[in-house]
């Protein structure tokens, strides 16, 4: 079974729509530093991307959770594969995430980081799925609202495919 790539979002859309975000994100944070944790792989586009954008100072870290394997729908089961490096204590903290859909895993996510005492945690995504959620999750920075397709570029993978693609693209199946 083969697949193609249909463009739902340019290139040009997304690096406008990253720009916003930096400059809200600077305009919140004004006088602050921010601890940026990008959320592997998928968030490290986008993540570079906006943290470029940000003109408050910014420190980073890198996550990478699971609840994906090879498949195209989330499994439901969270697991942490590489925790962070620093510790999150008094920070104000800004997790950066690819796409959101079923909010289960940064729902989880949220409350172990929560128990690691920051000043404050908020979270962006450059892609969001509202239809597809099964918990609650409050998102302060959304890119863009998406039909429920299987996305991929700028970071977003099938079966490790795809990621390096400059736009948002729905997989098509043949």
């Amino acid at each position: 079974m083969g697949e193609k790539i249909r463009v739902l979002l340019t290139e040009e859309e997304v690096d406008r729509k990253i720009e916003e975000i930096g400059k809200k994100i600077s305009e919140d944070y004004e006088g602050k530093e921010i601890h940026l944790i990008c959320i592997l792989k998928g968030g490290i586009f986008f993540t570079c991307e906006l943290a470029k954008r940000i003109t408050v100072p910014v420190s980073l870290d890198f996550m990478s959770v699971s609840s994906y394997g090879a498949g195209t729908k989330s499994s439901g089961v969270v697991k942490i594969v590489k925790d962070l490096d620093e510790p999150l204590d008094g920070k104000d903290v800004i997790i950066v995430e690819d796409i959101i859909d079923s909010g289960r895993t940064l729902s989880y996510l949220i409350e172990i980081l929560h128990k690691r005492n920051p000043k404050s945690i908020k979270l962006c995504t450059l892609l969001d799925k509202p239809e597809r959620r099964v918990t609650d999750v409050k998102v302060d920075y959304v890119g863009f609202n998406i039909p429920d397709e299987f996305v991929v570029g700028y970071g977003l993978d099938y079966n490790q495919k795809y990621r390096n693609l400059p736009y948002i693209g729905v997989v098509e199946f043949n």
